[in-house]
């Protein structure tokens, strides 16, 4: 309980302390506090990691999306339905014990689905093994918040543990760069305006993580919030999607409140029960993941033009290396790219070359001996 409490006064006190010019200082060391604390009730020292399951899954498929929510709101059922997968169901809570998976196939792309134990508030703190629960999508590449028509106050209690296990939802990463060296202070440079945080304020964070010589960089606007999150070093940057389950039991009026909570997000209204809106949540899944097609190209033959590859957006050529074949990083000379992401033809290209849609690509690998 202690460091829970003291995680507790930390919260009141930023709460009750009035954002201004001359407490934003104070309020940003209080918050880099509060994360290291935050970091410590998910990893504590000595612990030896707890007796029971565990929620390590392995990522197979083109992309992996996980059920997150409380219990008993239709997540095995949805599962059941959406891919080949056999979770048990019960009309009771805490059905699940483990994370099952299975795997859904839709417009070309095979989507690992995840039906993780229904979380509940103080689940960040470990309460009902959820530490262990959320600590396991930390790595999936959507998450999909599910509730029931008739508990719209449940998806801030879903994001508020989620975010207290460093999950940031519908965010990209701060472009922030930190170089450490060994005296001269901290130098911050900024490309852009900082209008939510100060240079002072950015040196006392560095100093509640011990840095107190390095060069920043920073080409956000960023916050207080963004500055540790880039600082930590740890942080996983998911999309959502909200599914409202269970619409064969509301009224309109019920569905209407659920609508003004969600209308501003990527939402689907289904019931996994009488299977309403299913082809519509596939949709949704395979839409919020955003996959592009890669057509590939052996070296010295013809692109196959008629089985692309699905891929993630923003993947990087090294992500298809890994899709391959598990040497062919290891062994990796260059690539060759022809389409949208290609300055010209045939563009030589190294692992980090983010790829587009439709692009062409020929990996060129050592051979053996070489």
């Amino acid at each position: 309980m202690g460091v829970q409490e003291d995680i507790r006064k930390l919260e009141d006190e930023i709460k009750n302390t009035q954002y201004n010019k001359a407490t934003q200082k104070h309020i940003g060391k209080l918050k880099s506090k509060l994360a290291k604390l935050r970091e410590e009730s998910q990893n504590p020292s000595g612990s030896g990691g707890s007796a029971g399951p565990s929620y390590a899954i392995r990522k197979t498929g083109d992309a992996t999306v996980a059920f997150v929510g409380f219990p008993s709101v239709g997540k095995s059922t949805l599962l059941n339905k959406l891919t080949n997968a056999n979770s048990e169901v019960g009309a009771y809570a805490f059905t699940t014990l483990t994370i099952i998976p299975g795997l859904m196939e839709h417009k070309g792309a095979k989507i690992q689905v995840l039906d993780a134990p229904g979380i509940i508030s103080g689940a960040s703190f470990g309460r009902g093994r959820g530490s262990e629960v959320l600590a396991a999508v930390r790595n999936v590449d959507l998450i999909m918040v599910i509730v029931d028509v008739f508990s719209p106050e449940h998806i801030p209690v879903i994001e508020r543990e989620l975010s207290n296990v460093g999950i940031r939802l519908d965010q990209i990463p701060p472009e922030v760069k930190i170089a450490k060296r060994d005296r001269g202070g901290v130098a911050v440079n900024t490309t852009l305006p900082l209008s939510k945080i100060d240079e002072d304020t950015v040196v006392a964070i560095l100093g509640e993580y011990k840095i107190h010589n390095a060069d920043i960089v920073i080409r956000d606007d960023v916050d207080a919030d963004q500055l540790i999150d880039s600082v930590m070093g740890n942080r996983s940057y998911i999309p959502t999607l909200v599914i409202i389950n269970k619409i064969d039991l509301a009224d309109q009026e019920s569905l209407d409140i659920m609508e003004s909570e969600v209308h501003e997000r990527p939402h689907v209204f289904v019931s996994g029960h009488k299977e309403i809106n299913l082809e519509e949540l596939k949709d949704k899944i395979f839409d919020t993941l955003g996959f592009i097609k890669l057509y590939l190209k052996p070296q010295g033959k013809k692109a196959d033009m008629t089985d692309p590859l699905i891929i993630l957006k923003n993947s990087k050529v090294k992500d298809v290396c890994n899709k391959l074949h598990r040497d062919f990083v290891k062994n990796f000379r260059y690539a060759q790219v022809w389409g949208p992401s290609a300055k010209h033809p045939g563009q030589r290209v190294g692992l980090d070359h983010v790829l587009g849609d439709g692009d062409i690509l020929s990996i060129v690998v050592k051979k053996s001996g070489q």
